[in-house]
């Protein structure tokens, strides 16, 4: 499994039990206009949560996944022009200029991005190719829809940012002192059985690493910073003090400054960290 399955799988695992579980629970509840749970229209989350998944097949990962990338299972691949059109991938190629990881320009960082160094360097390297010409968010898009692979697979540079991505959720998945016991079987049984030994132990491990925003910062390669912000926002329910301090410590220590760091709330559809 290429760490860019990895992160579409974890992705859809953690806002199923966090973000997006929460939000949907909210609703439910008929708290509608609760600010804590919801900001302006046409953000991310509206988008996601006022799209009906009740009637399409295959699981609740896949059938989120289809919605978080903006297209449904068997619509064919949206590669090429420099920028996914749509979806969670469109959001973070729109706020990382188009090519995140495309391919070169990090090298010798892989290990330091993932975090582990030589061996999480490894896992860069699995389900990869050396160059596409697909951004990071056609890839995550293609992932997300298919509950699988991408069609075309993804360089060791966009593997390592999806790993580093990877990372951000789970960190701030944790921010509020806890995954409990249910969220870590919700997440890891979104990866399915054809995750190998060295993937899921990556994985085992950054849930059990402490919450560190500034490590996380530091991996962080100039240009994704506003990208990774956005994966940390997804990973949290905004139902505690915790989080919207361990946000504000990861935004000041990536140097994101208030206004762009309420931009990427709207964005996404939630309140902002900032009045």
């Amino acid at each position: 499994m290429s760490l860019m399955k990895s992160l579409a799988k974890v992705a859809a695992g953690i806002m199923v039990a966090k973000g997006v579980g929460a939000v949907m629970k909210s609703r439910q509840q008929g708290q509608h206009g609760n600010p804590r749970n919801r900001g302006g229209s046409g953000g991310l989350l509206d988008n996601l949560l006022g799209d009906n998944t009740g009637g399409q097949s295959g699981s609740l990962s896949g059938r989120l996944g289809q919605v978080m990338s903006g297209r449904g299972a068997g619509t064919g691949t949206a590669y090429g022009g420099g920028r996914s059109q749509g979806g969670l991938g469109g959001l973070i190629d729109n706020l990382g200029g188009g090519r995140p990881g495309a391919g070169g320009g990090l090298g010798g960082m892989l290990g330091g991005l993932i975090g582990g160094g030589a061996a999480a360097g490894g896992l860069a390297q699995k389900g990869s190719q050396q160059r596409n010409d697909a951004t990071f968010g056609e890839l995550f898009n293609d992932s997300l829809a298919r509950d699988d692979e991408p069609e075309t697979m993804p360089t060791p540079e966009q593997n390592a940012v999806a790993g580093l991505m990877l990372r951000a959720m789970i960190q701030a998945a944790k921010s509020d002192g806890r995954i409990d016991d249910s969220e870590k079987q919700t997440l890891l049984g979104h990866l399915g059985d054809d995750v190998d030994d060295d993937e899921r132990k990556f994985i085992r491990e950054q849930m059990a690493a402490p919450v560190d925003a500034a490590a996380l910062a530091a991996d962080v390669p100039k240009g994704q910073e506003s990208q990774v912000y956005l994966m940390s926002l997804l990973a949290i329910d905004f139902d505690n003090e915790e989080e919207a301090k361990y946000l504000h410590a990861l935004a000041e220590a990536m140097g994101l400054d208030r206004a762009t760091v309420n931009r990427i709330h709207d964005e996404a559809g939630v309140m902002p960290l900032y009045s």
